[in-house]
């Protein structure tokens, strides 16, 4: 296969220095991957990314303090936005928010996304074990929602890892499985508050193959088909989604609303994720990530490989997940 240098990575980290240096005071172990500029326009070309759409990951931006994490969301923000706009078609940005200081990251967003002329919004799984979705979100959606806003979902610990971790052997860290779990959580919030219709205008990128939302989805619809129209279940697990859909709940219909969801493929390359994603996941709303410099650059090589192999997978397929579906979400992209 021909080496290409046009794939648009949507999981690709960055570490400047005003995000480094706030983490670098708040205590605790934080990971800060070995960042740059330069190492980033240096692995794009190496690994043949035409672009890639960087975003800040965990913790996100506000350590307790409301005026403090607005400052410093525009700040890294101002950051990144500068460094695009040196290479508008090598880089593109998800713009980091106040979350979870509502009226902070409708700030946030609205300057981004307005001024900045941000791609999109980086959005963590869930902030001190509050989802994306719950009511108090929705001025922050409706801002979203009223610019037809991309919103990546990037995994975050929940509050209590650290006590779910006490029964867990101490070799199982959370990046392994609790990550991908609490996407999922990410996930079934947002489809239980029915934001997906309340927002329809919002497209939500789920990180690393939607985490295991794919692979029960079936599960998923079966359940709410024929239990939870019924009671006891009914009564005991009302939600916006049962209550706004009642009467139209069928496993067909709980899958076409999973079917809204974007995914990456993140660490997540081989058969053994793709085969769900392909059942449970539109084929054009599949992209490609590598999760850089989180994941270093070989397993960034390794998921090239797996996705360039897979058997799952035709040149067709592979060329809408490396590029073309992008293209959707980034019509700005179609002449890099």
């Amino acid at each position: 296969m021909a080496a290409r240098n046009d794939r648009i990575d949507v999981h690709y980290h960055a570490m400047n220095k005003p995000y480094k240096e706030a983490i670098s005071h708040i205590g605790g172990i934080i990971r800060t991957p070995d960042w740059s500029r330069q190492m980033a326009l240096e692995f794009s070309k190496r690994q043949g990314i035409g672009t890639g759409i960087l975003s800040l990951a965990v913790p996100g931006a506000h350590f307790g303090d409301d005026a403090k994490a607005r400052d410093l969301a525009r700040r890294c923000n101002e950051d990144l936005a500068e460094f695009i706009a040196q290479h508008p078609k090598g880089f593109g940005q998800f713009a980091i928010t106040a979350m979870p200081d509502v009226e902070g990251a409708c700030e946030s967003a609205i300057y981004a996304l307005d001024t900045l002329k941000a791609d999109g919004v980086v959005l963590l799984s869930n902030y001190n074990g509050i989802y994306p979705g719950q009511p108090e979100w929705d001025p922050f959606l409706k801002v979203l929602d009223d610019r037809s806003a991309v919103c990546f979902i990037h995994p975050n610990n929940h509050p209590i890892a650290p006590q779910i971790r006490k029964g867990f052997n101490d070799g199982i860290g959370n990046f392994l499985g609790e990550f991908l779990f609490d996407t999922t959580r990410a996930g079934l919030n947002i489809l239980f508050n029915d934001v997906l219709d309340r927002f329809p205008r919002i497209r939500f990128i789920l990180a690393h193959a939607g985490g295991t939302l794919p692979f029960f989805s079936w599960r998923l619809g079966e359940i709410m088909e024929r239990q939870m129209t019924e009671e006891p279940w009914l009564s005991q697990y009302q939600s916006p989604f049962m209550t706004n859909h009642a009467g139209k709940i069928t496993k067909d219909f709980v899958l076409s609303k999973v079917r809204r969801f974007w995914v990456d493929t993140a660490l997540s390359a081989g058969p053994q994720s793709i085969g769900s994603v392909l059942q449970a996941v539109d084929h054009d709303k599949i992209l490609f990530g590598s999760d850089w410099p989180y994941c270093p650059e070989n397993m960034a090589d390794d998921m090239i490989r797996a996705l360039d192999s897979n058997p799952l997978l035709d040149d067709k397929l592979r060329q809408m997940i490396y590029r073309d579906n992008a293209l959707k979400l980034f019509p700005r992209l179609a002449t890099a």
